[in-house]
Formats: C-alpha cells, structure tokens, sequence
C-alpha cells in the first residue's frame, strides 16, 4: 500500500511517517507540505492513497482534494484535522474524500488506511455522531423528477442509516447483485460517485 503524506508541520509529517512505516504493509513514497505539493505528488507517484491535512497554508486540504479528484475521480483522500470542525465535515463528505480523522489519533489511522484501500470509507467516532445533524435540510427534495423509484428511495433511506447492501437485501427480500444493480442505478440517476455520496444527498435532502 503506496501512501503519500502532506502536512504543513514538517514535524507532524515525519512523525506519521515513522509510525507508517513501522507497518509492513504500508510504504510512504513521498511527503509534501501543502495542498500544491500534494496535486503534483498525487500526479507524479499516484499513491493508493493520499494522507493530508486539512488546514495548510497556501492551498488547503480541501482545496487540493477538490482538485485532486476532479482530475483523478478514483483517488482515495483520507483528510486529518487537529480538530473536529463542522464546516470541514460536510465539505469533505461533499468531496468525495474517503476519510476525516482527528490527527492526534495516531493508533486509529494504520487501521483507516486499510479500510480506506479496501474500499471503505472511515470517519472518527466524534463525526460519525455528526453527520446527520450536519447535513439535516428543510428543502424538500422530489426524488420522482430524478426518475427514483420507491424501492431505490427505500435502497437509498437504508444506505443512510448505514446498512450494508447484505442487510439491505435481507431487509428488503432482494438478492445482493440486485441491490448492487439498484445502487448503479442511483448513483447514475442522481450523479453520484458512491454509496457515502448517497447517504449525504440523502441527509441534505431529507
């Protein structure tokens, strides 16, 4: 697993480093110290995943995320902050980025990068609580003028609270392929990149 760090304290960068590599599977092939440094990293060594702070000067984490994916929509951009920040919550989730972590926990990050390169997304304790009253809002959203049926608005209400497509399928009484085919759908339909971008649409529309 090819990791790439960017951290504007040069301190924090080579303390991460150090504990990173101190894990077999883990390889740390470059470090950078703003959000410039990590659009070019990103382009040059195409890391299976880019480890960055959220805050830097110049541009900022948020800012070269942005950058970032639009140009590479597959990336996987864990962000880390030294605080848990609302505004930054919803922007990363907006984003597309894999996962937010507060920096100071350094045992939970080795574990977020595995999930993240398995495909998970990972969010901290602290913001999970969060999310939904974050992204909570009045404006009614008409799901049928985006040709949503009543089952994927079903599928789409149980990826919000954070079931998996197995128990969506119990649930629902559907097979596994068809909950993974309704989910292909909705994420055409509504132009979304993955399941976690379905749960915030939802909670934004909701």
């Amino acid at each position: 697993m090819k990791i790439i760090i960017v951290d504007d304290d040069c301190l924090v960068a080579g303390a991460l480093k150090t504990i990173l590599e101190a894990d077999p599977e883990i390889e740390v092939t470059s470090t950078g110290s703003d959000g410039k440094q990590a659009c070019q990293l990103y382009r040059q060594y195409r890391p299976d995943i880019l480890l960055m702070d959220i805050r830097m000067k110049g541009m900022d984490g948020l800012s070269a995320s942005a950058q970032i994916l639009g140009e590479f929509p597959d990336a996987r951009i864990l962000l880390l902050t030294t605080f848990s920040d609302d505004e930054y919550i919803v922007k990363a989730l907006r984003l597309g980025a894999k996962g937010y972590l507060l920096k100071q926990d350094y045992a939970s990050i080795p574990p977020a990068l595995r999930a993240v390169y398995s495909g998970q997304t990972v969010f901290g304790t602290e913001i999970v609580s969060k999310i939904p009253e974050l992204l909570q809002s009045s404006e009614a959203f008409d799901y049928s003028s985006q040709n949503i049926s009543e089952r994927e608005l079903d599928i789409i209400r149980l990826i919000a609270n954070g079931y998996s497509n197995k128990e969506i399928a119990a649930e629902l009484f559907l097979s596994e392929g068809t909950v993974r085919n309704y989910l292909s759908s909705i994420l055409d339909k509504l132009k979304l990149r993955d399941r976690t971008q379905v749960a915030v649409f939802y909670y934004q529309h909701k």
